[in-house]
């Protein structure tokens, strides 16, 4: 335990972050583990669609869905393109109260598109030949990050907030 010092103490935006999560609700979180190929996408989708969802607000709910078919194909396409077809991807899905997190595990290997995410900018190049789609998931979301976790996998975590109705 660290000695009670101002430097030691939580600010007051780490305080309300803390109190805001202590309070927020579960209300379902599932996963499913799949192998790496766009014929699993029908059965991602199905899946997602199985979340009680009705008390989301029908427009946040498809970009959710358009966001998850886009993280699943980026990993299928581009994370796991010199893997075997059998490789997983496992997605994990929470609905909180005020909230919906999608994060999507891959084997690829070790990368800088956490850095790429961070330094895209909102505009859409139309003429480009990749890249549109994290754009598309970078402007859907509240907060999309993408790192290495200990397990040696990358995983892209998509945030998005909502009211209910």
């Amino acid at each position: 335990m660290l000695p009670d010092t101002p430097e030691n103490r939580p600010t007051a935006r780490q305080q309300e972050t803390q109190t805001r999560v202590m309070t927020l609700k579960l209300l379902e979180a599932k996963r499913i583990r799949v192998h790496s190929s766009l014929n699993a996408l029908n059965q991602v989708l199905t899946w997602f669609d199985g979340f009680a969802h009705s008390f989301i607000p029908q427009s946040i709910w498809l970009q959710c869905q358009l966001v998850l078919a886009e993280g699943f194909t980026n990993a299928v396409r581009h994370a796991h393109k010199n893997q075997p077809p059998d490789t997983p991807i496992e997605i994990e899905v929470t609905i909180l109260d005020d909230h919906l997190n999608i994060s999507i595990w891959d084997y690829g290997p070790e990368n800088n598109l956490g850095n790429v995410i961070d330094t895209l900018s909102q505009e859409m190049d139309q003429s480009a030949e990749g890249g549109r789609g994290l754009k598309l998931m970078k402007k859907i979301a509240d907060d999309l990050s993408y790192r290495r976790d200990g397990s040696q996998r990358n995983c892209l975590v998509f945030i998005k907030q909502y009211e209910q109705p």
